[in-house]
């Protein structure tokens, strides 16, 4: 069978005589979603088509991996995996010489500071990540927020993630968290959005459970793609005060308004570790995610695991921190049977690479636990994948290249000239690969990256509202 090439301008030139046809059973055009009742943006079609020639790693026991295969995809779903897919007439995904596998799954991510990137530095405490988010925050308008939250997206968006935990910290307002997710939607990718308390909030005030119900209403359900959720104050850890602090009375007010609504529960554990003082509570239960693991004991993650309670590391950001905040405890929680997933934390004052997260998990556990604990380059990119969506709660959906699950797919280049001349697929991933050796993303069966190139976001415009709403802010602030 010839191989069609299909890239953006196959895309767009389906997509169009579709259109004036009025069929929809390939390439439909994208319909408005829902969401305060303003129409998303543009964005390509969930059509038919075929990736063909792939290295195929499923991250599915049952598929197992191909050294050669195809991934048929139609309308949003994975229809087959195989050796080889007869589909006549189906537009084909050139993949000779990549590899195929889920897209990346970030569970805690901080997308409303990704504006911040101009004004913060690594190498001045006044002016590091957590002063000037904390102190700009107070100032953000809705619009600040879309166009943030629109940049993070579209970085995650080049190093292969096709969901995204939103961990949105400062919802100043239901206005400020209707941005975010029409941010997200816009966008094209799948995620949650965890519904948080706002910059310089007071600690004994509760979260807005009104403005939460009030978006729950309006957003959800929607297509499947976006999901919804909260975020809470640290409990009972007073070593970071810019980010609040709250009582056990206000945590229950606050995570018993969510489970009223049936809603997830998402914690920071930076520094002493809160495990005990909430299982003491009761408050802890399968619908809780904690972030950080750097101090916790032997008795709590045994608690985690019988809870069912998951954790979220971002290695990248943690290995940064002081030897006294603790260490990044993979191998304990994985010997302990806790749920592990892996996040970019945020991009204020490094990049979204979640190559780099999997070398850093590797590097830190061979330098701590070595061979007591096997960690293999496979069970890494487990991690960054399918262990992702156990931890959101949508590994029905996502996280593995399985019949019947969305298509969310990425295409990695193995013959760049850092990755090639590949042995080990896996062993590529971890060792050798950079975002930009990313040439195709494919979130809930939208094309919306080949190439290297954005197939619905405008880049320069991205770029340049973010700057302009970073200069804003800086004057607000009176910092201009």
């Amino acid at each position: 069978m010839s191989i069609q090439k299909f890239d953006r301008r196959t895309v767009l030139k389906l997509a169009t005589a579709l259109a004036a046809t009025g069929l929809s059973s390939c390439l439909p055009l994208a319909q408005p979603g829902p969401g305060a009742g303003r129409s998303a943006r543009s964005l390509p079609g969930r059509g038919e088509f075929v990736i063909r020639g792939a290295t195929v790693l499923t991250q599915d026991a049952k598929t197992g991996d191909l050294a050669r295969g195809d991934v048929h995809v139609r309308d949003g779903a994975i229809v087959a995996v195989a050796k080889e897919i007869t589909a006549a007439g189906v537009p084909s995904v050139d993949a000779r010489g990549m590899i195929c596998m889920p897209g990346f799954i970030d569970t805690h991510w901080h997308l409303w500071t990704s504006v911040c990137r101009p004004i913060i530095r690594i190498d001045n405490p006044k002016l590091g990540y957590f002063p000037v988010t904390n102190t700009l925050g107070r100032h953000y308008t809705p619009e600040d927020s879309y166009r943030s939250v629109r940049l993070g997206l579209a970085e995650g968006l080049s190093a292969g993630a096709t969901t995204v935990h939103n961990w949105a910290h400062n919802v100043r307002s239901p206005a400020h968290a209707d941005a975010e997710l029409r941010a997200m939607r816009d966008t094209g990718m799948r995620g949650r959005f965890a519904y948080g308390p706002a910059q310089g909030m007071p600690d004994d005030q509760p979260m807005d459970l009104e403005g939460l119900a009030k978006i729950k209403r309006e957003w959800m359900p929607n297509d499947g793609t976006l999901t919804l959720g909260i975020c809470s104050r640290n409990v009972g850890d007073s070593t970071n005060l810019l980010r609040g602090n709250i009582s056990i009375e206000t945590a229950r007010k606050d995570w018993g308004g969510a489970r009223a609504l049936g809603l997830p529960i998402t914690m920071h554990t930076s520094g002493p570790s809160p495990i005990k003082f909430l299982d003491d509570a009761k408050l802890l239960g399968p619908d809780v995610q904690l972030v950080h693991p750097l101090l916790t004991t032997a008795e709590e993650r045994k608690i985690l695991r019988e809870r069912g309670v998951s954790y979220s590391t971002s290695p990248t950001g943690e290995s940064r921190r002081p030897a006294k905040a603790g260490v990044i405890q993979l191998g304990e929680l994985l010997e302990a049977g806790v749920k592990v997933s892996i996040s970019i934390d945020h991009t204020g004052s490094y990049g979204c690479d979640y190559f780099q997260c999997m070398r850093i998990l590797y590097s830190l556990h061979q330098h701590r636990i070595g061979a007591r604990v096997p960690l293999t380059s496979k069970r890494l990119v487990q991690l960054a994948t399918l262990d992702g969506a156990v931890d959101l709660g949508i590994a029905d959906r996502t996280g593995s290249l399985t019949p019947g699950k969305r298509a969310d797919i990425i295409l990695v280049r193995t013959g760049d000239i850092n990755v090639a001349p590949v042995g080990d697929p896996y062993e590529a991933l971890v060792t050798f690969a950079q975002p930009r050796n990313i040439d195709t993303v494919i979130a809930d069966g939208r094309i919306l990256r080949r190439a290297g190139e954005f197939t619905a976001l405008d880049h320069a415009e991205v770029l340049t509202q973010a700057a302009e709403s970073a200069a804003a802010l800086r004057a607000r602030a009176g910092w201009a």
